[in-house]
């Protein structure tokens, strides 16, 4: 049986596992991650795929990592939540590990195990994914082939401009779709809303004392799926600008599904009702051509692993 390792690299975690051709995720290992601390980060790398090769017998390792990553997928230029700065991590893995290294960007390994394995599996040419968390990030697929950009560092889905001089992004620019429609901007839509209309909210403020400043995204959520008004009304808001989104990746690349996933997603419909009808909105002559569906991702927290293993194998 070919076997081979995909490591999904985070701000808190290092997530390995073993993964067969089928995508099954057969044995898992994790560390925490000690995001300021560029060699110990390497050094639970290496020791979550010293543990699984252990005991079994390995091809290759894909490293899914979240940051920009050079065409060659050898150095990361940058990670947000890392101490990365052009880190050569392909050949600082390659140096400590006795099989073949492929190095990606997190949000490719997670389209391609979607493409793959997941909500896409059935599409046989193209996909996006858009991940909803804090962030957003993503991956195209378009002929079958995982699109990386002339310097390595397409698919960065939240970073196209929502709102001219909107709210200020961490990448330094005005009115990203990230500040629209991530976890983080429904958390500000409902702190807002929470705080200028009480009445409306009495469940979700119940969640935190009465303070809106203390709403968290998993909060909004689970009083969302409590019918909240303020709480629905938020993923109403994120739900329009990532429909808005979407119908502007869809006149650039046509791709044959829309996958969405992230953190975000575990509100279902909440999040992709209001999303559907803002993608309808923006693309008004929709009925005179056939458009992408929009799917909810389906490999879940394994994507990022099972996507990295099968890249290695593919290698």
């Amino acid at each position: 049986m070919s076997l081979t390792i995909g490591v999904d690299i985070g701000g808190t975690k290092v997530l390995g596992g073993v993964v067969d051709v089928d995508g099954t995720v057969i044995a898992t290992a994790r560390r925490d991650t000690p995001a300021s601390d560029t060699a110990a980060t390497l050094d639970r790398i290496v020791d979550v795929i010293n543990e699984l090769s252990a005991a079994h017998r390995i091809e290759a390792v894909g490293i899914g990592a979240a940051g920009w990553i050079d065409s060659k997928r050898s150095t990361v230029y940058y990670a947000p939540n890392l101490a990365w700065r052009n880190e050569p991590l392909h050949d600082e893995i390659a140096a400590k590990v006795d099989v073949p290294i492929v190095v990606e960007n997190d949000g490719n390994v997670a389209a391609w195990a979607e493409f793959q394995f997941g909500a896409a599996k059935h599409a046989d040419e193209s996909m996006v994914l858009i991940t909803v968390g804090t962030g957003i990030g993503g991956g195209i697929v378009i002929g079958g082939e995982l699109i990386r950009g002339a310097h390595g560092i397409s698919g960065e889905l939240g970073h196209v401009m929502a709102v001219r001089d909107g709210h200020p992004c961490g990448c330094g620019a005005k009115g990203c779709l990230e500040q629209y429609a991530s976890g983080k901007a429904l958390t500000r839509f409902a702190q807002f809303e929470a705080a200028t209309r009480p009445g409306d909210g009495e469940h979700l403020l119940s969640l935190v004392g009465g303070d809106p400043h203390k709403l968290t995204g998993p909060l909004v959520t689970k009083a969302a799926m409590a019918g909240d008004p303020i709480a629905v009304d938020a993923f109403s808001q994120i739900g329009y600008w990532l429909g808005r989104g979407l119908a502007d990746l869809t006149q650039i690349l046509d791709p044959q599904i829309l996958v969405v996933g992230g953190g975000v997603i575990e509100a279902g419909e909440l999040l992709l009702a209001p999303a559907r009808a803002a993608f309808a909105e923006g693309l008004p002559s929709r009925a005179r051509f056939p458009v992408a569906d929009i799917v909810a991702a389906s490999m879940g927290n394994t994507a990022g692993v099972v996507g990295a293993a099968d890249l290695a194998r593919r290698r």
